[in-house]
């Protein structure tokens, strides 16, 4: 299979690429959470409430520089700044509840209740 580069990391294979993109803990459950509501920055620390300060941050500067998300400061006081999925971001709902739902499926066949994730 070829290899190829991108903003000077070279990938082998498409996947490694997506998953370059998506990977990690967070930007998925991030994705999640704004695919039916555009939150603010202290609705999604709510919300994700395990993730810390500067892991969100980074999170949603890499999610947006790669063009998932959408961020719009308002200028006023105190700042305000909204958080909304892309139509690129749309494209990786599929894969997200796809993931979402093969967790629970094995979580249950390791014994652990999923039922609040249902």
């Amino acid at each position: 299979m070829p290899d190829f580069s991108y903003k000077g990391k070279v990938y082998y294979n498409p996947v490694t690429f997506a998953m370059d993109r998506l990977g990690g803990t967070w930007k998925m459950p991030i994705l999640w959470h704004l695919k039916d509501n555009v939150y603010r920055y202290s609705e999604l620390k709510r919300a994700i409430d395990k993730i810390s300060d500067k892991t969100l941050t980074a999170q949603l500067r890499e999610l947006e520089a790669d063009g998932f998300i959408h961020r719009k400061v308002y200028p006023v006081v105190p700042p305000k700044t909204e958080y909304s999925i892309t139509e690129k971001g749309r494209w990786a709902l599929p894969i997200v509840e796809h993931m979402r739902n093969f967790g629970i499926i094995l979580m249950e066949t390791e014994g652990i209740d999923a039922t609040v994730f249902r």
